[in-house]
């Protein structure tokens, strides 16, 4: 497969905010690598750009697994040869369990997908970018709220999420000399099978005890934040940006 648009890979694609931005890119006229577990989710999405004009592949990854992450990325690099975009943005979730309960497997494999796979793609992502003429690219990190306050119960996926955003900052200081960006979305409450359980029965658990169904926003609006940000030459670059339903429970949160 060859093309003479730029090249974006996103993880986590075949689902909400991660199939949002993908087809957003698409339709900005970047070329997509579709990474995720799912297969028949990926061809689902690698459909649907396809038939905006675009071209998609789509890899089935693991990216809590270090050899299918360079697996991914040598696919990356021989098919298009270069690297424009990466959207970090696979990650998992833990059941709300008080924090001395969690099982330690549980805290395991929510680090190594949402910071551990984080690291490794974003060093595979460099390694390319650093070599490819014309050189350079952008790397943008799915962080979360939670990198900012918790949620009750939420000691794994809020760790490593603060963990995400000291990545951010060393990627964006490390490869300043290499011509490429490092940068971080902070999303809240975007419509996806993560966030189901808001607007399920009484809705989630609250500081104070009390459970409450909380507002979301579309994840076609994360698509066009993260366009926005991709779209930026390569002297400037968006360090963090949060987007969130506007009367969700942050600001003030407690």
């Amino acid at each position: 497969m060859t093309t003479s648009a730029k090249i974006a890979l996103v993880t986590g694609a075949g689902t909400g905010v991660g199939r949002a931005v993908a087809i957003a890119l698409a339709k900005a006229g970047y070329g997509l690598v579709l990474a995720g577990r799912r297969k028949e989710l990926l061809d689902q999405v690698a459909g649907e750009i396809n038939a905006l004009g675009a071209q998609a592949l789509a890899v089935p990854s693991d990216v809590s697994k270090r050899d299918s992450i360079l697996s991914l990325f040598e696919t990356v690099k021989s098919t298009f040869g270069r690297l424009d975009v990466l959207f970090n943005n696979a990650g998992v979730g833990a059941p709300p369990v008080p924090l001395e309960d969690l099982p330690f497997e549980t805290w395991q494999q929510v680090v190594a997908t949402n910071f551990t796979g984080m690291f490794l793609c974003t060093q595979e992502a460099i390694k390319i970018m650093k070599n490819q003429n014309p050189r350079g690219g952008r790397i943008i990190n799915n962080g979360s709220i939670s990198a900012h306050a918790p949620r009750p119960f939420s000691v794994a996926y809020t760790s490593t999420k603060h963990a995400v955003t000291g990545l951010t900052k060393s990627t964006s200081l490390d490869c300043r000399k290499y011509d490429i960006c490092c940068g971080q979305i902070d999303i809240g409450n975007a419509e996806s099978p993560l966030t189901e359980r808001m607007v399920q029965g009484e809705g989630v658990l609250q500081p104070s005890g009390a459970k409450m169904i909380e507002p979301r926003m579309a994840a076609s609006h994360v698509g066009d934040a993260v366009v926005y940000m991709a779209g930026l030459p390569l002297n400037t670059n968006v360090l963090f940006m949060t987007v969130m339903a506007n009367t969700m429970p942050f600001v003030g949160r407690g």
